[in-house]
């Protein structure tokens, strides 16, 4: 009885894994990097989140309590975006707050000269956040606006 054998197959592994590799760590690039994009979405969600809320306890009422002045668009971000920014470069970070009516900044009152915010009215807070991704994908801005009623 005759064994036919044929030789050993030198190198096929290697050309496997040269053709099955790339398409390996493109896909686990893919995932990575769509997990850090989810990351940073949801910081930017949360920064929008909180800092709503930070101007929606620092209204009239507030600044009546404590001689303060209401909130402003300026003590938004000095005080609840940026310390909420975490690992966000802050230079790739944009905000705009709306107050009830559609300005930049809440009415000024005449007699005292501090903002006034009426108490139930509403804040809108819009984060923007441009996150360079990879080369291949060009950048990406990340968006969240979050909207407050004024309660104190």
């Amino acid at each position: 009885m005759m064994i036919r054998r044929t030789p050993p197959r030198r190198g096929s592994t290697l050309v496997e894994s040269a053709l099955v590799y790339p398409v390996l760590f493109l896909v686990l690039f893919a995932i990575v990097s769509l997990g850090v994009g989810v990351f940073r979405k949801q910081q930017v969600t949360h920064i929008a989140r909180e800092a709503a809320r930070w101007a929606s306890v620092h209204g009239a009422d507030y600044a009546r309590a404590s001689k303060n002045t209401a909130a402003d668009e300026d003590a938004v971000y000095t005080n609840a975006i940026l310390p909420q920014a975490g690992t966000l470069q802050a230079s790739k970070l944009t905000y705009s707050v709306t107050w009830p009516d559609g300005s930049k900044k809440p009415v000024r009152d005449v007699n005292t000269g501090t903002y006034v915010v009426a108490k139930g009215s509403r804040v809108t807070v819009t984060v923007n956040y441009l996150w360079d991704v990879v080369p291949f994908f060009g950048p990406m801005t990340l968006t969240s606006t979050s909207t407050a009623t004024i309660n104190f």
